[in-house]
């Protein structure tokens, strides 16, 4: 048998990687990539670092691929080292060639000073999958590790441990409503002086305060953006017009998703349903400009789960979250 050898990255391998993706990753699930959305999600990525992506090689060619990255900046950076994927070729994928790729990102970690490996969604690294029973419907971002994979039982046999579950949910919007109950919440909520509306620079103040308000920089960073350019958002507006709350934004992917960033309400204003409120008009408005479907993650303990689930939407697969301490 052809001895096998790991060799870290270089660009020559890139043909070779994206045929390897083609033919191995895609069983899994994961959305097909051409040389350019292989450079746009790995090597263009601010995050990629060619010493911590590796290939397994026999005379035949590329058998394996393995990428992680890294960055103080990146949630929890200064300590871990996030795993973004590892493919095996058909005819290779054993447990001793995906040890040898996790031994070498683990190595990569360790030398880099990180005392935990992570499998997670602040990864930045973001691999697009296909929603299953869908015609071509796809998701942006991988939130961990497929539950139901080879990867996800290897990872366990490794020493990582289950942290959390994300539920990817899904809903088409072409038969979407907003049921009776929820127009009740949105009357109720109107006589106590708020609205849930596009958000108008000219009526609507406050909102950078109210994305402070939720402690989520991502949100305060993207949806400050949209609003900036004039992208629409949702929001809940106070009495005088004052931010309490967003949904959004309203933009049709041109693979016809309607993308979701989040929900949050401002804890001033909570308990008055307005989370609720804003996520179904989020839906309504999505479906008015076009999108065929909505996709979205969430924790399997988030309350926003309950929100979701009423809307229609579905879970219809499981990414684990998981973690292992690196001995230095």
């Amino acid at each position: 048998m052809t001895q096998l050898k790991v060799a870290t990255w270089e660009e020559r391998y890139a043909d070779a990687v994206v045929a390897l993706w083609n033919g191995s990753a895609v069983r899994d699930g994961y959305k097909e990539l051409t040389p350019e959305t292989f450079a746009e999600i790995f090597t263009a990525n601010r995050y990629f670092d060619p010493a911590c992506t590796y290939v397994l090689l026999d005379e035949g060619g590329v058998r394996g691929f393995a990428c992680g990255c890294t960055g103080d900046d990146l949630p929890l950076g200064e300590t871990a080292g996030y795993v973004t994927c590892i493919v095996l070729a058909e005819g290779f994928a054993a447990d001793a060639n995906r040890a040898t790729l996790l031994e070498a990102l683990e190595t990569r970690f360790r030398a880099l000073g990180k005392r935990q490996s992570d499998v997670l969604f602040f990864n930045p690294m973001r691999l697009p999958w296909y929603i299953p029973g869908t015609p071509g419907h796809e998701h942006n971002n991988a939130p961990g590790v497929p539950a139901d994979s080879e990867l996800y039982r290897f990872l366990l046999s490794e020493g990582y441990t289950d942290r959390a579950r994300q539920c990817a949910m899904y809903r088409p919007l072409n038969d979407f409503v907003i049921p009776a109950d929820i127009r009740a919440k949105e009357d109720n909520a109107a006589e106590a002086g708020y609205t849930v509306e596009l958000f108008d620079p000219r009526r609507h103040t406050g909102l950078a305060e109210m994305l402070a308000g939720l402690a989520n920089p991502a949100w305060e960073r993207e949806i400050a953006a949209c609003a900036a350019d004039g992208v629409p958002v949702v929001i809940a507006a106070a009495p005088g017009g004052q931010a309490a709350g967003f949904a959004g934004p309203v933009v049709r992917q041109d693979n016809g998703r309607g993308y979701f960033a989040g929900i949050g309400v401002h804890p001033d204003h909570e308990g008055r349903g307005l989370g609720s409120i804003l996520f179904f008009k989020l839906c309504e408005a999505l479906r008015d400009v076009g999108a065929d479907y909505m996709s979205l993650f969430t924790g399997s303990n988030n309350p926003a789960l309950r929100i979701y689930e009423k809307a229609g939407f579905n879970t219809v697969r499981q990414f684990a979250i998981m973690r292992k301490e690196l001995t230095q």
